[in-house]
């Protein structure tokens, strides 16, 4: 199948998020399709698969001009749309998401679960994992669902399958498995539309990459033509010559220590300390229970047993509240669901934790709160033609702006960061970086829980490593390597 898309332009309201894009794939092709957030790349798809309506320009398919009416007409002619943002329903099972609108009867009408189970079952094979198909989606990882969405539209048998962000939840193997897929489908003459942040994978899988930026189409060359730092230029408009700035700041005294935290079946005897100005990594394979001692730590989830010090006083934390009124903020990895309420204004998320700083006898002073989010908001960078919208419409990247925007806002001592740069650009990715960097500075003092090891190694001073629920080593920023770290992620000494 090949398809053209020629002079594409779009407008929500007054904000123009395209302009004139042109973009060509081929059959039997990889191809990356890259820019910074907001650049207008899933716009672009999301018109391709009849989701919105061009304002101007046309789409052929084999020649063929073609106008979609929505995404189920797409998927009829071959084109499978793997989001960034999970369609998931939370209270259905893995297996009953993975046949929704699809399901297969009997003769006599009714579900015929079996045959069900065995397709997917057989799929799960293909690609080489586990799902737990009677399981409550909504009880699975993150990582379960995302699996879970590409598995559900590898089963359609597609001509296009376009994938925003596959691996941004996936463990290694799992991302492994998926480009072993992405390359047998190839192979079959399938077209993959891949877009992603993450350059080695686009140098590494892709044959030919497009770049965006501010809604417009900027280069497309095959990928053995060019180089990263051509296309981050071509992202950011700019050139980036380090994606990790140097570390200034040299972490001071003990502001966060936390003895022998049990939650039995999750982790086990946790113990660790923060000092003040520190960045500290904390690795380790998914499932490892990282994320769950951070939630813990901010009173998320229930914790059996354990000791938490700050500045040298034991206090207890029973809820978020508590641990937001001792100047802890968390950045939780789930930003669609957990980070932002969605139908509420960008003002309004970024300004949540901190409205008691502008309120007067429980009355909001609107100009102050504005204000607040306004200049966080253009401190962030965040992309939008008005913080009057709601999060819900902005692009992943930029909700996650919001979502580091509102906790910065509350001036915390302490930041929990659970994948603060997942589904970001590499232009906004710096941002965060030096704004880390910045942070510290000023005494505050971040816990970084991520899967992208390049990152711990370039911003952490110190790093956890987690292995089965259990902290498996602490290690030095000057020992701090790949290697070092799978080790004592996987049960290594």
């Amino acid at each position: 199948m090949e398809i053209a898309m020629q002079g594409i332009s779009k407008a929500f309201g007054t904000n123009q998020v395209l302009r004139g894009v042109d973009f060509t794939l081929h059959s039997g092709e990889i191809h990356a399709l890259m820019g910074e957030n907001g650049a207008g790349k899933s716009t672009l798809m999301n018109i391709l698969t009849g989701i919105h309506k061009a304002d101007a320009g046309k789409i052929t398919v084999d020649g063929q001009e073609v106008h979609f009416k929505n995404a189920r007409d797409a998927e009829n002619h071959g084109i499978a749309f793997i989001h960034q943002e999970l369609n998931i329903w939370p209270n259905l099972s893995i297996l009953e998401n993975l046949f929704l609108m699809k399901q297969i009867t009997n003769s006599f009408g009714m579900l015929d679960t079996k045959k069900m189970r065995k397709l997917a079952e057989e799929k799960c094979a293909q690609i080489g994992i586990e799902l737990p198909l009677d399981a409550e989606a909504g009880e699975c990882s993150v990582g379960q669902q995302q699996m879970t969405e590409i598995i559900r539209n590898l089963m359609l048998d597609a001509k296009v399958v376009i994938m925003d962000e596959p691996t941004a939840a996936l463990t290694e193997r799992e991302t492994a498995k998926l480009f072993e897929v992405m390359h047998a489908l190839k192979d079959k003459g399938v077209a993959i539309v891949y877009i992603s942040h993450r350059m080695e994978e686009v140098f590494t899988h892709c044959d030919t990459i497009t770049v965006m930026r501010d809604g417009h189409s900027i280069s497309c060359r095959p990928t053995r033509s060019t180089t990263m730092e051509a296309v981050v230029q071509d992202m950011v408009g700019r050139a980036i010559t380090e994606y990790y700035p140097g570390r200034t700041t040299t972490p001071g005294e003990v502001v966060l220590e936390v003895k022998n935290m049990c939650q039995p079946g999750v982790f086990d005897h946790v113990s660790f300390n923060l000092r003040k100005g520190e960045i500290l990594g904390v690795a380790g394979l998914m499932g490892a229970g990282r994320t769950e001692i951070m939630r813990a730590l901010f009173g998320i989830d229930d914790c059996q047993q354990g000791e938490i010090y700050l500045h040298g006083e034991k206090v207890t934390i029973k809820k978020p509240e508590d641990a937001i009124k001792a100047g802890i903020g968390f950045i939780t990895e789930n930003r669609k669901t957990e980070g932002l309420i969605l139908d509420f204004s960008i003002l309004k998320n970024i300004a949540l934790p901190s409205v008691d700083t502008f309120a007067t006898k429980a009355v909001i002073n609107d100009k102050k709160e504005y204000d607040f989010s306004n200049d966080l908001s253009h401190k962030l960078g965040v992309k939008t033609a008005s913080i009057q919208l709601p999060a819900g419409a902005l692009s992943g990247g930029n909700q996650q702006k919001v979502v580091i925007a509102k906790w910065i806002g509350m001036h915390p001592s302490i930041i929990i960061m659970d994948e603060p740069t997942r589904g970001i650009d590499v232009g906004a990715k710096r941002d965060i970086y030096d704004l880390m960097n910045e942070l510290t500075a000023q005494g505050v003092s971040i816990i970084m829980v991520s899967s992208d090891l390049p990152e711990v190694i370039g911003m952490s001073d110190r790093v956890l490593v987690v292995h089965e629920g259990k902290i498996a080593g602490e290690i030095p920023h000057e020992e701090a390597t790949q290697e070092n770290i799978i080790t004592l992620a996987t049960g290594g000494i």
